[in-house]
């Protein structure tokens, strides 16, 4: 056993490194600097590129252009970057280009406390694109989800071929803990599927037995065609409306009818439990703190940890809140991920807190909320 102490921005660095990554760029922001620093020093040595780009915008557009050359690509960003990130996410989404985005949050809005953990971006990464369409985003709670979701990241965006989140903030990420990374059970690596041999290439053609098309890189020997615009199998920009529908339907049913595949997440449930605790990120900690007093009651709590929030797991949030009364949600913001679970379980009593002032949510905040029912 190898026990390194280990902060979770240097664990997310050395998930993308297991994973692949071999292209990274960013521009230095609180508190996701971390893995700039460590993928600078993981990847030259390798043969790989780490760059520090002039500004978020050039950084996130170098990654595309590394990723559709054929590398697995990694940037990382705050509230602020994440707003300049914007028009890319776009064209990553419309584009079909895998790449990898880590926000690492901090208290907003605008610079805000650059030191203070927060949990406010959660809707932007979803809806922060035009066009809506859905993203994937994952959540870790502490250094050994960074470095395992890290790598479920990135092979999600090549199976995908979209952009997915590591949605991370500043108590996860610049906490340091005792890890022992070689005794993690990793998932297995997934690259993006290239086409067959012998079968004419179309850049966005889509087999009918796939929902995402397959992948050249450019520069190959076939000519692959990448533009923003609404396009054809072939590449090229259309405005026939019934090609764009079709895509338009394509690139959402690729990832809303997969997220039970990866659907991350911890589940506690207790036997006759009138109450169901969700959460996700740093607040998982407080929360399984909260949970264990609970049980050696005679009313104990139910707690569910989502590692994926976006697409939201509907199947997942229904099933593990079957038994429950009330829902209790716990965020670092004002309310953001509660609108979904609201949708989600009508039927139910569900309540909110959260807090949104640069300090963690307590264990004993929280007993006080599931006591003051």
């Amino acid at each position: 056993m190898a026990i390194s102490l280990m902060e979770g921005n240097e664990a997310i660095a050395w998930g993308a490194f297991e994973a692949g990554c071999r292209f990274y760029a960013g521009y230095p922001i609180t508190p996701a600097t971390t893995i700039f620093n460590t993928m600078l020093r993981l990847l030259p040595p390798a043969g790989g590129i780490c760059i520090q780009g002039e500004d978020e915008i050039a950084s996130i557009g170098s990654c595309l252009g590394a990723s559709m050359a054929g590398l697995k690509v990694m940037t990382a960003t705050s509230g602020p970057g994440l707003s300049l990130y914007s028009e890319h996410i776009s064209f990553a989404i419309g584009s079909e280009i895998p790449i990898v985005i880590t926000v690492v949050q901090r208290l907003g809005p605008s610079t805000g406390s650059a030191t203070r953990g927060a949990d406010g971006d959660i809707q932007f990464m979803r809806w922060g694109n035009s066009g809506g369409l859905p993203i994937i985003a994952l959540a870790p709670s502490d250094v050994r989800d960074c470095f395992v979701l890290t790598i479920h990241a990135f092979n999600l965006a090549e199976e995908f071929r979209c952009p997915v989140f590591v949605a991370s903030n500043k108590e996860v990420s610049m906490t340091k803990e005792g890890v022992d990374i070689k005794a993690v059970e990793r998932p297995g690596i997934i690259d993006r599927a290239t086409p067959p041999s012998g079968v004419p290439f179309l850049p966005f053609d889509v087999a009918p037995s796939r929902s995402v098309p397959y992948f050249l890189p450019i520069g190959s020997d076939f000519p692959v065609r990448q533009t923003s615009s609404t396009h054809g199998p072939d590449g090229y920009i259309t405005t026939d409306p019934g090609q764009i529908a079709r895509n338009q339907a394509r690139l959402r049913v690729k990832l809303l009818s997969a997220v039970e595949r990866f659907s991350f997440h911890e589940a506690f449930l207790e036997k006759g439990a009138d109450t169901l605790v969700l959460t996700y990120g740093v607040t998982a900690r407080a929360a399984k703190d909260v949970y264990q007093k609970f049980k050696q009651t005679a009313s104990p709590v139910s707690l569910l940890v989502l590692k994926t929030l976006w697409p939201v797991p509907e199947t997942l949030i229904r099933e593990k809140a079957r038994e429950a009364k009330r829902v209790i949600v716990l965020e670092m913001n004002d309310g953001q991920y509660v609108r979904e679970v609201r949708r989600i379980l009508p039927e139910k009593q569900v309540d909110f807190y959260g807090k949104m002032n640069g300090k963690l949510l307590t264990p004993l905040e929280i007993q006080e909320v599931i006591s003051n029912d």
